[in-house]
């Protein structure tokens, strides 16, 4: 043993691994470099040495290339049991993502963490690559516990991408993030079709949501962290944090987070010496007048974690901090949800389960929530007095910060939410095959259903789209609809064999709920995938219906009733034949049944 040592001092590590397999031939070539890292922990060297990052090498000023990215977690997915590294799924970059795997009993199989009560942390890097500060800190994190210089609870299992965006890390410069303090070079925000991947998480248009959503109800995890950058005012803190809204993750989750997570995590980063407040939403205002919790709806990474009873958060390191200090305050993060795994694991697990066993029963969900101004705590926030002074361009006052005023004082932070609508669920929903975009997203999401094996006639809850506004800008690809309102009636329609029928028995009921109810904010009837059914595909010729009209009203009077009293409501109606002729039309039987009415039908009972 001591000539393998001596060896090992002069050599290079693939001299080292050449000497261990002469020594050693039985061995494979995993066994091989863990006793090669054995060898070294016992001599002169230190095994950090070699896993070294590119942000360690250059003194926290650079982050690595995609492709070294990978090399790296690939190198300690080689070299360690501990760690599995898979391809799981496309990107719109043309390259597929990666999942690194970190079990300590080498078990990489998320049924059986679950069937055993595991806790499966799962944390997202590079979804905006233009701040890498999660892709760097995530490699030191695995390394560190590999390595065993991190207690590592024995019953977590942790699964991390790498890199998420992989089109906008490739996208390399120094230039796109203006305001940022290094590093010295980055990706892009928009991915490899110039999406914002952090709105893309409920209508899944690119590829890489398509896998991710794929790979998150393979892990089903209790906690998920989404890493990213600030921008905004100017303060002290380092780190801000946005956890996901209490009260629309609601349940036993939503408690724990609200009054013992939250306070646990910022109490352990202030004592790390990285204050974390929460993430300063104060746009448009000063954060001393104090600011609303960010509202993150299921088309934020957060939001859409937390409509499967996930416990989610987006770490938001700020922009004009030294990159150095957000990479280490990131990593803190990291070890700080590690000590509150070592203490509450178990628990955590209990309520998840608790949850997403309860959204098999619960009868009412609770959507698009509004802030409530009524309600707010006090938080200590460290930032800079601010004031006005001529622009050097322009002459004219412009905002600036004094960071040699700096400041702490408790201002007001508003984190409570109240429904905006309560929907009960029906017993199923059943959705005619042709509309397979959808079926695909609900597929994708871990939602179960039954396939009609013949022409079925059924009693369904029919929606009729009354109302809605649209933005009158695109928004990620899509003019969003908003301030919808449905009509609802009962109708005996005949469904084809093929056809799907969604049964409100899962633990996926508030993810449908939220898609597939037209009101919700986030629902795939405002994110266009319906708007087809928004366009007549008949009309008539007014010269040949207005005798079919005539006719229809001198036989149903009931209806020529109902058009007079619309008449003497409506001033612009009654001083305009063709909009009577119309109405007409649209109270007819030619009126086509397919316009304005909702797809998505509700199975009561």
């Amino acid at each position: 043993m001591k000539k393998i040592i001596t060896h090992l001092k002069y050599s290079n590590k693939l001299s080292l691994i050449s000497i261990c397999s002469t020594f050693f031939p039985n061995l494979g070539m995993k066994n091989l470099n863990l006793l090669f890292i054995a060898f070294i922990l016992c001599g002169s060297l230190e095994a950090q040495d070699l896993y070294e990052t590119r942000f360690e090498v250059t003194g926290g000023k650079e982050t690595p290339s995609y492709e070294k990215v990978i090399n790296y977690f690939q190198r300690i997915a080689n070299d360690f049991e501990e760690v599995a590294i898979s391809e799981m799924g496309m990107t719109d970059a043309g390259l597929p993502l990666h999942v690194v795997l970190f079990d300590k009993k080498g078990d990489f199989d998320p049924k059986k963490w679950h069937d055993n009560d595991r806790l499966v942390l799962f944390i997202n890097n590079g979804i905006h690559p233009g701040e890498p500060d999660g892709i760097d800190a995530s490699m030191l994190f695995l390394r560190d516990m590999v390595l065993g210089k991190i207690e590592v609870p024995d019953d977590l299992a942790v699964a991390l991408i790498p890199v998420y965006n992989i089109g906008g890390h490739l996208n390399r410069g120094s230039f796109s993030r203006v305001n940022q303090n290094g590093p010295e070079e980055f990706g892009f925000r928009g991915n490899a079709r110039n999406f914002d991947l952090n709105r893309d998480f409920i209508k899944a248009d690119t590829k890489n949501s398509r896998s991710f959503q794929l790979i998150f109800n393979w892990l089903r995890p209790q906690i998920f962290i989404d890493t990213h950058v600030s921008n905004g005012a100017d303060y002290q803190h380092v780190m801000t944090l946005i956890s996901t809204q209490h009260n629309r993750l609601g349940g036993e989750l939503g408690d724990y987070l609200e009054n013992e997570l939250n306070p646990i995590l910022f109490d352990k980063m202030k004592k790390k010496n990285f204050q974390m407040v929460p993430y300063v939403n104060a746009w448009g205002g000063k954060p001393e007048d104090g600011w609303a919790k960010f509202k993150d709806s299921g088309r934020y990474s957060s939001g859409y974690a937390a409509l499967f009873s996930t416990l989610s958060f987006m770490p938001e390191t700020h922009m004009l901090k030294p990159y150095d200090q957000r990479v280490w305050s990131t990593y803190q993060l990291f070890l700080s949800f590690l000590e509150v795994i070592e203490k509450d694991g178990k628990k955590i697990v209990s309520l998840a389960k608790k949850d997403r066993l309860a959204q098999k029963e619960k009868n009412y969900f609770s959507l698009n929530h509004s802030l409530d101004r009524n309600e707010y705590k006090w938080i200590e926030y460290k930032g800079y007095e601010s004031g006005q002074k001529p622009s050097r361009i322009s002459g004219h006052p412009r905002l600036y910060y004094d960071r040699n005023k700096p400041f702490t004082k408790q201002v007001k932070f508003f984190d409570t939410y109240k429904e905006g609508i309560s929907i009960e669920k029906p017993k199923a929903y059943v959705i005619p095959q042709g509309w397979f975009t959808v079926i695909e997203n609900l597929q994708r999401n871990g939602v179960s259903w039954n396939t009609l094996n013949k022409d079925t006639m059924l009693t369904v809850s029919v929606y009729s789209i009354s109302e809605f506004q649209t933005a009158q800008r695109p928004f990620e690809g899509h003019y969003l609809h908003n301030n919808i309102k449905v009509e609802k009636s009962q109708a005996l329609i005949k469904f084809r064999a093929g056809d799907i029928v969604v049964p409100m028995d899962q633990e996926s009921n508030r993810y449908i709920v939220e898609v597939l109810e037209p009101e919700s904010e986030d629902s795939f009837f405002a994110w266009n995938f319906f708007d087809t059914i928004l366009q007549a595909k008949e009309g008539y010729s007014a010269y040949v219906f207005e005798d079919l009209a005539a006719d229809y009203l001198d036989q149903n009077p009931e209806i020529r009733k109902e058009l007079e009293k619309a008449k003497s409501q409506n001033p612009e109606l009654a001083n305009s034949g063709p909009a009577q002729l119309r109405w007409v039309y649209e109270h007819s039987p030619w009126k086509e049944k397919e316009h304005n009415r909702y797809p998505v039908y509700r199975l009561e009972y």
